[in-house]
């Protein structure tokens, strides 16, 4: 879904781009995606902000009008408010966020916060992590940044982040420099998914926002998602190649 909502913005901003600047316009657009935010947004909170997301970043780098942009984010904030209150387990996540200890489901978020504690500047080497053999459950999966933090340390983790920072500076480059505007989104919509996901994971990781599923790219274990991620990247060399 999040590489087809690229392809299928980069082609609806470029045939729209005359008018991209009317409110009518962009909330045409807006209305074309919110089905499918709608359909994984019911069982996947964390997808749909993600989609949601990308859907945003591309009409703003089309048409940055902070006007509207104000009404979409209030229309944003509402749409979550309608989806948490939908399932009582949304909401229960964020009391857990608030205060981890206090509930039995807080036992991940802490646990992640333990082996990022016990990691400490330089980690306990590669391969060495004790939180990973049954404590931290889905170590290998949404917890694996927690992980990273306890072998690698500090430096570890800040090295990692480093690579996404220059992945997605390049992707910037490539948007910056792209041959047309259909080039340009799709770039810019792939360094959006990238964006979205890693602040996200890193966030959920660290108990800075409530927990939510979403894996850290080309890191956490899962063949398809890395499938996917792959195809964006083919997609943005393959706009690098076209370049001014």
């Amino acid at each position: 879904a999040k590489v087809a909502l690229i392809l299928f913005l980069a082609q609806m901003v470029t045939r729209n781009v005359r008018d991209i600047g009317k409110m009518r316009t962009m909330l045409k657009i807006m209305l074309m995606i919110l089905p499918v935010v709608g359909l994984v947004g019911a069982s996947n909170l964390s997808t749909a902000i993600i989609i949601l997301g990308i859907g945003v970043i591309l009409i703003f780098v089309a048409s940055p009008k902070y006007g509207q942009f104000i009404f979409m984010g209030l229309l944003g904030v509402g749409f979550m408010a309608v989806f948490l209150a939908l399932e009582s387990y949304r909401l229960e996540r964020l009391a857990i966020w608030r205060n981890p200890e206090a509930y039995e489901k807080g036992y991940q978020t802490l646990q992640g916060l333990y082996a990022i504690g016990s990691g400490g500047l330089f980690g306990r080497g590669l391969g060495e992590s004790i939180q990973k053999l049954g404590f931290v459950p889905e170590a290998q999966n949404d917890m694996i940044f927690s992980i990273i933090c306890e072998e690698l340390g500090l430096f570890g983790a800040g090295f990692v982040l480093i690579l996404f920072l220059i992945l997605i500076w390049r992707f910037f480059v490539i948007a910056t420099h792209a041959a047309d505007l259909f080039g340009a989104l799709i770039a810019t919509g792939a360094m959006g998914h990238m964006m979205i996901q890693v602040i996200l994971n890193i966030a959920v990781v660290t108990n800075t926002i409530p927990n939510t599923g979403i894996t850290l790219p080309f890191i956490s274990y899962g063949g398809t998602s890395v499938m996917f991620l792959l195809v964006e990247m083919g997609l943005v060399l393959s706009v690098s190649s076209w370049v001014k």
